[in-house]
């Protein structure tokens, strides 16, 4: 089982690459840079790994004989799906998977749904260290 420390050093790295990319992204000509781009698809596939990382940690909440760590469970798979499916229709949008590079149209567009993409992430982060770990932590502690 992963440890709540490789979770934490995950979001603190997902957290520093969605900076990284909001900072370059807002300028039009590092949007269609190889660099950008990979960086960009990195950051990718560190969310989808996070994701399934957090996912292995639901079925204990769920068979814990606390309503809330159940309740909690739920409503993160819950999120978790939203998630998903933000990322699929920002990945449509705007992302030429076939060849890992962006297609934008409209950069200022392009722009506020990536704020928007990185933010939803940004709180599922937060959310993560304010009350899914807490949570985690507490039910091991008691065990």
């Amino acid at each position: 089982m992963v440890s709540i420390e490789e979770l934490h050093q995950e979001n603190h790295k997902l957290t520093e690459l969605a900076n990284v990319l909001l900072y370059l992204f807002r300028d039009r000509a590092m949007c269609d840079t190889e660099t950008g781009c990979e960086l960009f698809y990195t950051y990718l596939d560190k969310v989808h790994a996070h994701l399934s990382k957090v996912d292995h940690l639901y079925g204990a909440l769920l068979r814990a004989k606390d309503e809330h760590a159940s309740e909690t469970a739920r409503n993160f798979m819950s999120g978790e799906q939203e998630i998903k499916r933000i990322i699929s229709t920002y990945t449509r949008k705007w992302c030429d998977r076939k060849h890992r590079g962006l297609r934008i149209a409209n950069h200022e567009a392009f722009l506020r749904d990536t704020e928007e993409l990185f933010g939803t992430i940004l709180r599922r982060i937060q959310a993560e260290t304010e009350k899914l770990y807490p949570l985690i932590r507490r039910l091991d502690q008691a065990a």
